[in-house]
């Protein structure tokens, strides 16, 4: 199996950052070459006798899945623990929590509301812990998006992606991805609800040094021209619900991607979602299920991405 880079020079995986370019592309790579093996019948036990320990505050269907599903058919083990299955739930530290399941797994992931969280459960763990979606950053997603534009188009370079929507977990992940991946971006927000600015710092570094560029807009018109990968996500994510009515009043219907706006960008533009998707408020019906749509790459790619990420980590 043909592969960049065998393991990843970081214990943990809490969002693009932690990974530069020549991993990024490896990941990608042996990405492929699972997703091959699959489809061949072929059983890749790389993490043969691995436990998984996957920790959910938020509910979950394609994260879990994929983990789930992924280390299985490496020839480990998951199990699954919501929060009220854990001692977290009467108050046990995060700290404690991270000691003692590395006395009993090889691997952690977790999916939380607060970043902090991820954070404190990564430096008190002595196994490495993957970030399965926080409040701030969503990377797993992303190395799946990577890996679908890659199939779909066979390079990044000259790329143009351009997000619409809201500036939230996923969107900082794509600016850090597209940076040091080498694509060029453009954002379609609304005033406040733009990227984190420190990772737009971060990025923008990344940018330089690839020669793309990142551009942020209000209008996503301008965003949406000559774009290759049109991308969105829902703009009232889990914890938000309390926002609804305002957040529908600030991005309706300026913010929602339509044909009328897909057929600004590229003739052979792909329309991405990480799903679930709010068919009808985000994104319509026509766009998600029409031929520009490859959402459903996407969600089958969380699983090959999460499988080549698991075994590349510096597991005992």
């Amino acid at each position: 199996m043909k592969i960049l880079k065998t393991s990843l020079n970081k214990k943990d995986f809490l969002s693009l950052n932690d990974l530069c370019k020549e991993e990024i592309l490896s990941i990608l790579e042996l990405s492929k070459n699972l997703k091959k093996d699959l489809k061949n019948g072929k059983s890749s036990q790389l993490l043969k006798g691995k436990t998984l320990a996957m920790i959910f505050q938020k509910p979950s269907t394609r994260t879990r899945l994929s983990f789930e599903i992924g280390i299985l058919q490496l020839g480990g083990t998951a199990i699954y623990l919501s929060s009220n299955d854990l001692q977290l739930a009467r108050g046990e530290s995060i700290e404690d929590t991270a000691r003692t399941l590395s006395l009993y797994v090889d691997l952690i992931m977790a999916r939380v509301y607060a970043h902090s969280d991820i954070e404190k459960l990564a430096s008190y763990s002595s196994v490495p812990v993957i970030n399965g979606l926080s409040d701030i950053f969503h990377p797993c997603q992303i190395l799946a998006d990577l890996l679908t534009i890659q199939e779909q188009k066979n390079t990044f370079n000259g790329l143009k992606v351009a997000w619409i929507g809201d500036g939230n977990n996923v969107c900082n992940d794509l600016v850090l991805g597209c940076s040091k991946i080498g694509m060029n971006l453009s954002i379609a927000c609304p005033p406040g609800f733009e990227p984190n600015n420190d990772v737009l710092d971060v990025a923008r570094k990344e940018a330089y040094r690839s020669s793309t560029e990142i551009s942020i807009t209000d209008d996503p018109l301008i965003a949406v021209r000559d774009a290759d990968v049109l991308a969105t996500d829902t703009f009232i994510s889990i914890g938000k619900d309390g926002e609804r009515q305002r957040r529908e009043e600030i991005f309706l219907p300026r913010y929602q991607v339509n044909s009328d706006l897909l057929n600004l960008a590229k003739q052979d533009c792909i329309f991405m979602h990480c799903l679930p998707a709010s068919r009808g408020r985000e994104v319509t019906s026509e766009v998600i299920d029409g031929k520009a749509s490859v959402v459903w790459d996407q969600a089958e790619n969380r699983l090959h991405a999460q499988k080549a990420l698991m075994s590349m980590l510096p597991l005992k």
